[in-house]
C-alpha cells in the first residue's frame, strides 16, 4: 500500500531537498552548471537543437503517463470494463445458429455389366437456430452487475493510486539528485578550505613554525577531502541514473535535471494539523476509496453466493430443420417439410449439490469480514504514516534551528583556531579536529533541513488530493 511505501521513502530519505527559492546559488558546482546546458531537445525556428534539463513537475508529468506500471493498471482498468459489459449482457438473451452435413457409404450386392459391385453413398445435413434467456436467478445477475460496477471503479482507482505511487517515487529519487548535489558542494568546500590550510603549512613549514609530520598530517587530510569529493560525484550519478530507470528512459537517451534552490523560508512552511490531513486523505486518497470499494464488492459477493440457494428459471426457443438425400424430395422441399420449432420453460431448484453452496456462501461471508479488516488496516496504516511524517517535520524543523545556532558558533570557533594556528598558538590536530567539526556541523544542517522539507512534501501530497471521480 501507497502508506507502507511513503513510510519507507520517509525513513530512508531523510535527507533529501526538495525546490523552490533563492538561498543556494553560491554552492552550484560543475555538475549543477551542466544541467544548465542538456537534458532534453526541442528543435528551434531554424532547426537546431536546444537542451533542457529535467524539472521536477516535467519528470512527474513524463512518469505518469509512460510508467510501466501505470500502463498496465490502465490495461486492468479497460479489463475491468470488458467484466462490467459481460455481466451486463446476462439480461439479454442468447442467439446461435448451428448446422451440421454427414456422409455415409454402404457396400451392396447389386453389380454392374462388368461384374463389378456398386455401393451406396447418403447425404444428410441439418441446421438449427436457437434462443436462450434466463428470467430468474436468485438476484445474482443483478448482484452481479453491481459488483462488476464497484470492480471497475475501484480499478479506476487502482490506476490514480499507481500514478500517486509513481509521483512520491519520482520526488524522492529527484530530491536524493538534489542532496548529493548540495552534498557534493559541502565536499568541494571542505576540499577547497583544507588546500587553502596546506599553501599555509607549507608556507610556515619552510619557515620552521610547524613540522614536516605537521604538514604531512595536513596534506594527507586534504587527500581524503578529494576522495570525499570523488566519492559524492559516484553517489549524485547514481542518483541520476536511478531517476532515469524509473522515467525508462534509453541508454542513449541524454538525462541531466535543473537543480533548484531552497531557502529557509521552504523549512519554515506552516505544518498542517494532524486531523486535517487525516480526513482529507482518508476520503481523497485512491487507495482508501479503493479498499471501501472492496467492501462493497466483497458483500455483493455475499449477495451472489446466497441466491445460489434460490431457483433459477429459464425460457428457450428454437427451430430446426435438415435434409436427406435419395428421398426422391428436393433439398428445399425436404427443409419446409422438416422444419420444427419449439420453445420451452425450464426450472432448477437446487437441493443437494454436496454442500458446494453452502461452502461458497460461508467463504464468500469470511472474505467480507477479510475486506473490512483489510480496510481497517490501511486506516490505520494511513494514520501511521501521517503521524510520523508530522512528527519528522516537526522535529526535523527543530533540529534545523538547533543545526544552524551550532553552525554558526561552529564558524567563529574554526575561524578563530585557524587564526590561531597560523599564530603558532595551535596544533595541526586542533585545526583538522575544528575542521572535521565545521563540516560536522554543515552536515546536520543539511540534512535537518532536507528532512524537514521532505516530510512537508510528503505531507502536501496528502493535503493536495482533491475530490474526483474515476470514469
Amino acid at each position: 500500500m501507497i502508506m507502507k511505501r511513503i513510510d519507507f521513502l520517509a525513513a530512508i530519505l531523510v535527507f533529501m531537498p526538495l525546490f523552490g527559492s533563492p538561498a543556494m546559488a553560491q554552492f552550484r558546482t560543475v555538475e549543477a552548471d551542466r544541467a544548465d546546458t542538456a537534458a532534453t531537445f526541442s528543435v528551434d525556428s531554424v532547426g537546431a537543437y536546444i537542451a533542457y534539463p529535467w524539472t521536477l513537475e516535467r519528470c512527474i508529468e513524463y512518469a505518469r503517463e509512460n510508467n510501466l506500471t501505470v500502463k498496465s493498471q490502465e490495461i486492468a482498468k479497460k479489463s475491468s470494463e470488458e467484466d462490467l459489459l459481460e455481466s451486463k449482457a446476462a439480461y439479454y438473451p442468447t442467439l446461435n445458429f448451428s448446422t451440421s452435413g454427414s456422409a455415409s457409404f454402404q457396400n451392396t450386392s447389386t453389380y454392374n455389366e462388368y461384374d463389378e459391385a456398386t455401393g451406396k453413398t447418403s447425404f444428410s445435413g441439418s441446421i438449427g437456430l436457437n434462443s436462450g434467456m434466463t428470467l430468474y436467478k436468485g438476484g445474482r445477475i443483478r448482484n452481479t452487475i453491481k459488483k462488476a460496477e464497484a470492480g471497475y471503479k475501484a480499478s479506476g482507482w487502482d490506476l490514480e493510486q499507481s500514478k500517486f505511487d509513481i509521483e512520491a517515487e519520482v520526488i524522492s529519487d529527484y530530491l536524493q539528485i538534489l542532496y548529493d548535489n548540495e552534498s557534493l558542494n559541502l565536499k568541494i568546500q571542505n576540499e577547497k578550505l583544507s588546500s587553502m590550510e596546506v599553501e599555509r603549512a607549507k608556507t610556515m613549514c619552510e619557515a620552521g613554525s610547524i613540522s614536516k609530520a605537521d604538514l604531512a598530517q595536513l596534506q594527507s587530510t586534504n587527500a581524503s577531502d578529494k576522495y570525499d569529493i570523488v566519492s559524492a560525484r559516484n553517489s549524485l550519478s547514481a542518483a541520476k541514473l536511478n531517476l532515469k530507470q524509473l522515467l525508462q528512459l534509453g541508454m542513449d537517451s541524454s538525462f541531466e535535471v535543473e537543480f533548484p534552490t531552497i531557502s529557509d523560508k521552504d523549512v519554515m512552511t506552516s505544518i498542517p494539523d494532524l486531523k486535517t490531513v487525516y480526513e482529507n486523505a482518508l476520503g481523497n486518497l485512491p487507495s482508501m476509496k479503493s479498499a471501501v470499494l472492496s467492501v462493497d464488492a466483497a458483500d455483493l459477493s455475499v449477495k451472489i453466493a446466497k441466491g445460489a440457494f434460490l431457483p433459477t428459471v429459464s425460457l428457450s426457443a428454437g427451430i430446426n430443420t435438415g435434409a436427406y438425400s435419395g428421398t426422391g424430395v428436393t433439398f428445399i422441399d425436404q427443409l419446409n417439410n422438416k422444419l420444427g420449432e419449439s420453445v420451452g420453460l425450464s426450472i432448477s431448484v437446487p437441493i443437494l449439490n454436496g454442500r458446494e453452496y453452502k461452502t461458497s456462501y460461508n467463504k464468500a461471508v469470511l472474505s467480507a469480514g477479510q475486506a473490512r479488516i483489510t480496510e481497517e488496516q490501511d486506516r490505520n496504516q494511513l494514520l501511521s504514516t501521517l503521524e510520523s511524517l508530522r512528527n519528522d517535520a516537526v522535529s526535523a524543523r527543530s533540529q534545523y534551528l538547533a543545526s544552524t545556532e551550532q553552525l554558526d558558533a561552529q564558524k567563529i570557533s574554526y575561524e578563530m583556531v585557524s587564526e590561531q594556528f597560523n599564530a603558532g598558538l595551535k596544533n595541526t590536530v586542533e585545526l583538522i579536529t575544528e575542521k572535521n567539526s565545521l563540516l560536522s556541523a554543515q552536515s546536520k544542517q543539511l540534512q535537518a533541513k532536507y528532512q524537514a522539507v521532505l516530510s512537508m512534501k510528503l505531507l502536501d501530497m496528502y493535503m493536495n488530493l482533491e475530490q474526483s471521480k474515476t470514469e
